[in-house]
């Protein structure tokens, strides 16, 4: 069995702050951290491999700095690690970072065929969830989002069991492999690396490809030419103001609401 995590490197959210000229993200200001949710999701393949065997993969798109994001996956349990790096990734939204790791997935399956793709539910920088379900796709299986447990993976019927959050509750979820799950934090909990997974790591060398080493690739889908989306504008949010004491007796407090509720009427308005 072959689980491959798609794994992202990303400022750490913690410490970051924008550019007030550029309205951007000043990402010198915060060091480069494995995407959180990625991290659950390599250590949730680490558990499935604990218990049904395999082997387990990691991909991902970035700048070569990324190989670190790579050996900290091979720490918590990954046996291989793909990095493809190139300019003409960069800029890449959502469709076209999928079309990418689509087309690194299409390659790596034809020497390790692919039975499971796990994300992370959403990467800390971006916050939109889409990469993954983008993925599935493009590659035509079934996406499951927002996994918070996989309680049966039968290698013999290639079917999979997986307990997903959903607004309202729960849904318990079988689909045939492969397939691609995207994974809430909840899902487990980081372990500590053993000391041969570190040592492992800290020597490791990731496989590194560029455009020219993928197959059927149209450039014109790739970095800010194959990104449709634009951002307008980026700001921090002003920080909120203190909260309004009232004070007297009760009939006066209730006056004094009504005062702000009718000098802020037009917030409480319905069209």
């Amino acid at each position: 069995m072959h689980i491959v995590v798609c794994v992202k490197q990303v400022p750490d959210t913690k410490i970051i702050k924008i550019n007030p000229k550029t309205n951007t993200l000043d990402r010198r200001s915060a060091p480069a951290i494995l995407n959180p949710y990625d991290a659950h999701a390599v250590q949730a393949a680490a558990g499935i491999k604990e218990a049904a065997g395999g082997e387990i993969s990691v991909l991902s798109m970035g700048p070569p700095q990324a190989v670190e994001i790579i050996k900290k996956s091979v720490e918590i349990g990954a046996d291989r690690g793909y990095l493809i790096t190139d300019r003409a990734f960069a800029g890449a939204d959502t469709l076209a970072t999928s079309y990418a790791l689509s087309k690194a997935l299409d390659r790596i399956s034809k020497e390790h065929p692919i039975d499971l793709i796990i994300c992370g539910k959403h990467a800390i920088d971006g916050d939109t969830g889409q990469v993954g379900p983008g993925i599935a796709r493009r590659l035509d299986i079934p996406p499951i989002t927002n996994v918070i447990e996989v309680t049966d993976i039968n290698k013999e019927t290639r079917k999979v069991k997986v307990k997903r959050k959903i607004i309202n509750g729960y849904e318990l979820i079988e689909t045939e492999m492969p397939c691609l799950l995207t994974v809430e934090k909840e899902i487990n909990e980081i372990a500590y690396s053993p000391m041969p997974n570190m040592i492992k790591a800290a020597r490791y060398n990731p496989v590194i490809w560029a455009v020219s080493d993928l197959e059927d690739v149209d450039k014109t889908q790739l970095g800010l030419k194959g990104s449709p989306t634009i951002v307008g504008k980026m700001f921090t949010p002003p920080k909120p103001e203190g909260g309004h004491m009232f004070e007297g007796a009760a009939e006066d407090q209730v006056k004094q609401v009504i005062d702000v509720l009718l000098q802020n009427k037009e917030l409480f308005s319905v069209n």
